[in-house]
């Protein structure tokens, strides 16, 4: 596959990725623009691009975190509540509507890095290093963040009350 085969065979898996990200279709369409504007840019510069699917997503996640950065600079508020407009492409029965809203929910009650690294290594398919790379952290703090991410997801879908921590000093 060429180059820019395996670009646009990603274009999908960075618009669920940026979706997960903004929780915005709007936004995310535009993240993803951006993303694939910057990245055709670095293509002219350097053709000999070895795995382009992580490449791609380190481009998206660092225009993410400046955009993040520069929102959370001018204290504009992003939409909090991005369940109400998830997009769903077939009419579920009711139990997969239910299913689907309380899996949307406890997505939500992730923190960032915790979702971050769920969505990349269970939807995306990507490997830990690749992850890991994208995101610019420790192989084992993929592995802990991916654990503590399923543990949480799977306690809020089972209803299980998890006991608050507390500090001690």
């Amino acid at each position: 596959m060429t180059l820019m085969g395996e670009i646009e065979a990603s274009i999908p898996a960075l618009r669920r990725y940026a979706w997960s990200l903004l929780r915005d279709t709007d936004d995310a369409d535009d993240l993803v623009q951006d993303c694939l504007v910057r990245a055709l840019d670095r293509v002219a510069a350097d053709p000999a691009i070895a795995a382009v699917r992580p490449w791609l997503f380190t481009i998206m996640h660092n225009l993410f975190v400046s955009r993040w950065r520069t929102t959370r600079r001018r204290r504009v508020t992003m939409p909090g509540d991005a369940v109400g407009n998830a997009e769903v492409p077939v009419a579920p029965e009711q139990d997969d509507a239910l299913a689907r809203r309380d899996l949307l929910a406890g997505l939500g009650r992730l923190t960032e890095d915790q979702r971050q690294v769920l969505l990349l290594v269970t939807v995306e398919g990507l490997e830990y290093r690749d992850v890991a790379s994208i995101l610019g952290i420790p192989v084992g703090t993929v592995m802990s963040r991916l654990s503590r991410a399923r543990d949480n997801l799977h306690a809020h879908i089972s209803g299980e009350k998890r006991p608050l921590l507390r500090r001690v000093k």
